[in-house]
């Protein structure tokens, strides 16, 4: 008989039933049914409720930030001049100075710069005024004799119809305009009120920052707390690389304005180089101030021709400003692409408006620089990318 070592054998004992091998049975699945949305579809879907549940959250983080305007940008202007001042600060602390005293002596700096620009403004207008005064009144005339001539031919019999035609009009109109005086006073209020909140915050930014920092830290998990304060420490190290950068392009400007108003003859070069450097820190509405300003004493001290010059100047000097020193400096000192600075500046004017215009590359910078942290991207291959 034959013996296989893997088959059992069927010998028993006398007396023992055979007990019957199990058997195996094979269930067959069905075939799935198929699929009625393809795949692609769901993915789409997928990624489409996430992308409105993200722009949901930036929209409900921007209406508050709006309602609350008050107080968030008066900490954001403060967050800004925390950066602008840091470095100063931190070399007053480094030559042992208390954190409260180095604090106020950063701000002191800032207010005296700023006092001394304004003073120097004043100066020179207050010396040049008479002369400015009778340019003024002698291009009025010049305009009224144009206006008098060809092509247009207004006799002062229509000027004065018109000039009594707007009295009749702003007496008319009273309530309205003491309506909009009334608005126009609020928000003046609300505006010293928010310089007073700036200036406060950033006095103890500068002083407690870091403690101010490592509370807020401390709320959060163990777990997260270094990470998040390297990757914050990275970011905030961005954003005042930016400010610097933001000092050069204004100073550019500035200079650039001066060159052609100095080219032309026009009073209070000085003057307009202080301003310019001012309100060129403001996006947009910065250069359209600058430029007005300049274009009216080209047009009340030269006439037409210098003002023509004067404007097409000042716009060369500002579209190089936006689409060179701001892309290039600023994209530089914040490790970000030229384009994506036009971009967020556009978005940011479109969204916020000045204020919007004004953080939003800030903005951008700090969460870039916060966020390739969180990935472990080092610093160098940051600027190696940037380079090529």
């Amino acid at each position: 008989m034959a013996f296989s070592l893997f088959r059992r054998s069927r010998r028993r004992p006398n007396g023992l039933a055979v007990r019957p091998e199990p058997s195996v049975v094979v269930l067959e699945s069905a075939e799935p049914a198929e699929d009625p949305i393809p795949q692609g579809v769901r993915t789409a879907a997928g990624w489409a409720w996430r992308a409105l549940l993200f722009a949901a959250v930036i929209w409900g983080v921007g209406w508050l930030l709006s309602e609350f305007s008050g107080v968030t940008v008066p900490l954001g202007i403060a967050f800004l001049l925390t950066a602008l001042l840091a470095p100063l600060a931190h070399r007053l602390k480094r030559w042992n100075w208390p954190p409260l005293l180095a604090a106020a002596g950063g701000l002191l700096v800032m207010v005296l710069v700023v006092v001394a620009i304004g003073w120097g403004i004043g100066a020179t207008a207050a010396r040049q005024a008479p002369a400015l005064v009778d340019q003024t009144v002698a291009g009025f005339h010049t305009f009224m004799q144009w206006l008098a001539g060809d092509p247009w031919y207004i006799d002062q019999a229509q000027i004065d119809q018109w000039m009594g035609s707007l009295t009749t009009w702003i007496s008319d109109s009273r309530a309205v305009l003491a309506g909009f005086a009334g608005r126009v006073g609020a928000s003046v209020g609300h505006f010293f009120a928010g310089i007073a909140i700036a200036m406060i915050a950033t006095f103890f930014f500068l002083a407690e920052g870091q403690q101010l920092w490592k509370g807020f830290v401390g709320i959060l998990p163990a777990r997260y707390r270094d990470q998040t304060h390297a990757a914050a420490e990275r970011g905030w190290a961005s954003l005042v690389s930016y400010m610097r950068a933001q000092v050069i392009v204004s100073a550019v400007d500035a200079a650039g304005v001066t060159i052609i108003a100095a080219v032309l003859g026009v009073p209070m070069a000085l003057a307009l180089f202080a301003l310019t450097f001012i309100v060129c820190f403001v996006p947009v509405v910065g250069a359209v101030i600058a430029g007005t300003v300049a274009t009216s004493l080209a047009l009340i001290t030269h006439g037409w021709v210098a003002a023509l010059i004067m404007l097409g100047g000042t716009i060369a000097v500002m579209w190089l400003e936006s689409h060179l020193l701001q892309p290039l400096l600023l994209g530089r000192a914040a490790s970000l692409h030229p384009l994506a600075v036009l971009i967020g500046i556009a978005v940011g004017a479109t969204v916020g408006g000045i204020v919007g215009a004004l953080v939003v590359i800030p903005v951008m910078a700090f969460g870039v620089a916060f966020i390739r942290h969180l990935r472990g991207i080092p610093v160098a291959e940051d600027e190696s990318k940037e380079k090529h």
